[in-house]
């Protein structure tokens, strides 16, 4: 942003918003003016997701990987994409990665996460009554009017879920006032249909036998077709992957996923790992692209270098009783060696800004600061000396992380703030 641009945007914002901005940046948080203001090499950026965002539209998938260390700016190079995926028109979710709370093996738990985080462009947030709308338009279009709402589900989601949007598609079967006290209809219970199918699309646990009352009452045809279990990690990225394509088709550009914290997938044990790395294989290295499908990851250098020291060759014993005179080949820990298999992906490491960069992102503070709290430091004639100063301290910390040199900064800033006479 120039600044002829940047001076323009800070003449319309209130000053409540500027205030927190600085206040923000002064605790080490992310604030969305200072991210879309203090951003730079966003050029970069843009070029990245451009390049992304031109691979959905021809139909195929993209990821991409931003590395960087510790401070150096990958979760506001992450939270700067978020702005700009929502300015392009697409559905957005930013989670971080945690072995407690969200392990990557444990897929089911990512899609609970990202479903909760899930941001569409219009500010909406709720996908049930996003979903309800475009379904009842797609429906009523003069080229529709001899499909049912299963031709609009992709039909590469795992079957459970494809009944559970044709259900939310489909209006309650009619029923006879006076034959809702039957035996038979004792499963009728409209109130509670709407909740089980939204939160059973969230992921959360919904028996099957009570999702297949509401199918069987919202006459879901198919759903005893297949089971509706949904166990497994890889059944909860192929429905990722089937809601991309979907959001595609509901006229958005598709859907991109942020993860933040990559680096935690290294910190669990050597089984969670093997997991992990089948399921990021298959973001990375699909078999057949996705379409809408936009992962972007943040790891560390350190992940990339556990990834090139893994014992790929390493082996484990078969689990349960054996008997001994019928001995069983050990089982590989890993199924492939993903240091080979992932030389070819969309890697962007981040470099630390240049002495000219940092020069004028302080100028870009000093401006935010000024304007936040309504003090001049040229009419002190302190304006030059201030800019030596800030120039000093980035001087002085040259290996800090990026973060902590916004905060001295800033820091500076409040300290001449003071030195002027109210």
């Amino acid at each position: 942003m120039d600044e002829k641009a940047f001076n323009e945007k800070m003449n319309g914002t209130e000053n409540f918003h500027l205030r927190r901005a600085v206040e923000r940046i002064r605790e080490g948080l992310f604030d969305p003016l200072g991210v879309q203001w203090l951003t730079s090499g966003e050029e970069k950026l843009n070029q990245l997701f451009d390049r992304g965002a031109a691979a959905l539209n021809k139909g195929t998938s993209h990821h991409l990987c931003i590395c960087g260390a510790y401070g150096q700016g990958k979760s506001h190079s992450l939270t700067y994409l978020k702005q700009r995926a929502l300015e392009n028109n697409f559905v957005v979710s930013y989670i971080n990665l945690d072995p407690r709370q969200i392990p990557f093996h444990d897929f089911k738990a990512v899609y609970r996460a990202l479903m909760g985080a899930m941001v569409f462009p219009n500010g909406e947030t709720s996908l049930a009554t996003l979903w309800k709308k475009t379904a009842a338009q797609w429906l009523a279009r003069p080229e529709n009017k001899d499909k049912s709402i299963n031709d609009f589900i992709p039909g590469d989601m795992p079957h459970r879920f494809r009944a559970i949007l044709a259900a939310m598609a489909n209006k309650n079967m009619d029923i006879a006032a006076s034959k809702l006290n039957l035996k038979k209809h004792a499963r009728f219970q409209p109130r509670s249909f709407s909740w089980a199918l939204k939160n059973a699309l969230m992921g959360k646990e919904i028996p099957a036998q009570k999702l297949g009352a509401v199918f069987h009452y919202r006459e879901v045809a198919f759903y005893k077709g297949h089971s509706l279990a949904c166990h497994e990690s890889k059944e909860y990225l192929a429905m990722i992957k089937g809601l991309a394509r979907l959001f595609k088709d509901m006229g958005y550009g598709g859907w991109v996923l942020l993860f933040d914290e990559g680096e935690s997938i290294g910190q669990t044990r050597i089984t969670s790992r093997s997991k992990s790395y089948d399921l990021l294989h298959e973001i990375f290295c699909p078999e057949k692209p996705a379409q809408g499908f936009f992962p972007v990851f943040a790891f560390t250098h350190d992940f990339f270098t556990l990834v090139e020291t893994e014992p790929w060759d390493r082996t484990r014993s078969p689990g349960g009783r054996r008997k001994t005179d019928q001995p069983t080949d050990d089982i590989p820990c890993f199924a492939r060696n993903y240091h080979k298999a992932w030389k070819g992906i969309n890697i962007h490491s981040l470099q630390d800004l240049s002495s000219g960069e940092w020069e004028t992102l302080s100028d870009k503070l000093k401006i935010l600061h000024t304007r936040a709290y309504g003090w001049k430091p040229e009419a002190a004639g302190l304006s030059t000396e201030l800019s030596k100063e800030m120039m000093q301290i980035l001087s002085q910390n040259k290996g800090a992380e990026s973060r902590m040199k916004l905060r001295l900064l800033v820091n500076q800033l409040d300290l001449e703030q003071q030195k002027i006479p109210c």
